[in-house]
C-alpha cells in the first residue's frame, strides 16, 4: 500500500515538474514576443520618379502598410500580417502602368507574394517563436524594396532613353530606327571625342592643333 501511495506522489511531482518548466518557457518567450524590435529599412521609390507611380493605388497602399513592421513586435507583425497578405495580393492582381508590365518586375512582385504568404502562416503556428517572426518580416521587406528598386532601374532606363531620344531629334537622327547596339556606338563615339576635347584643353601640345604648329 505505501508503495503504491509513493508510487502515486512520484507521479504527481513529477507531472508537476513539467507543467512548471513549461510555465516557466511559456512566461520566458511572451516578453520576447512583445519586444518591438528594428527591422530593415524599405528602399523606396526615388522622389524624382513618383510622379510616375501616383495612380498606383495598390503600389501606394502596401508601400504606406508595411511601413508599419520597420519598428514592431513580433506579436504586432503577426496581427498585422493578414491585411498585408491581403494588399499584396491586390497588388498583384492590379492592373499595372505597362511599363511595369513585364516578367521580370512581375518576378519580384511574386516573391514578394511568396514572402507575405510565409508571414501570415506564423499566425497560425502555437508554439512560434520571436526570432522566426522578426526573420521573415526582414524577408517581407527585402522582398518589397526589390519591387521598389526594379520601379526604380525601369524608370531610370525610360529617362536615359527619353534624353538621347531628344539628342538625336536636336541633331536630326532619327533614334526609333536604331536599335540598342547602334545607339551604344554612337554615345561610346561621342564620349571618345568628350574625352578628346578634354585632352587638348588640357595639354594642347597633345591635340590636333598642337601638331599643325609643329609642323609650321
Amino acid at each position: 500500500m505505501k508503495q503504491t501511495i509513493y508510487l502515486l506522489l512520484s507521479v504527481i511531482l513529477f507531472s508537476c515538474g513539467n507543467k512548471k518548466q513549461e510555465t516557466i518557457s511559456t512566461l520566458q518567450e511572451t516578453p520576447k514576443l512583445s519586444i518591438p524590435a528594428q527591422h530593415i529599412s524599405v528602399e523606396d521609390v526615388k522622389p524624382i520618379y513618383e510622379k510616375e507611380i501616383e495612380d498606383w493605388q495598390e503600389l501606394k497602399m502596401v508601400n504606406s502598410f508595411i511601413k508599419k513592421f520597420g519598428k514592431v513586435s513580433p506579436n504586432e507583425a503577426l496581427s498585422n500580417a493578414l491585411e498585408l497578405r491581403d494588399l499584396v495580393i491586390s497588388l498583384k492582381d492590379s492592373v499595372k502602368p505597362e511599363i511595369f508590365d513585364n516578367p521580370p518586375f512581375q518576378t519580384r512582385i511574386n516573391v514578394l507574394h511568396n514572402e507575405v504568404l510565409r508571414l501570415a502562416d506564423l499566425t497560425f503556428i502555437p508554439a512560434i517563436t520571436s526570432e522566426e517572426v522578426n526573420f521573415q518580416v526582414d524577408k517581407t521587406i527585402a522582398a518589397f524594396s526589390t519591387v521598389n528598386s526594379k520601379i526604380n532601374s525601369i524608370l531610370a532606363k525610360k529617362r536615359f532613353e527619353e534624353e538621347i531620344d531628344l539628342k538625336f531629334d536636336f541633331i536630326g537622327i532619327d533614334s526609333t530606327q536604331m536599335d540598342s547596339i547602334s545607339k551604344k556606338s554612337i554615345l561610346l563615339k561621342r564620349q571618345e571625342e568628350d574625352s578628346i576635347k578634354k585632352e587638348e584643353l588640357i595639354n594642347p601640345s597633345t591635340g590636333k592643333q598642337g601638331f599643325l604648329k609643329k609642323e609650321l
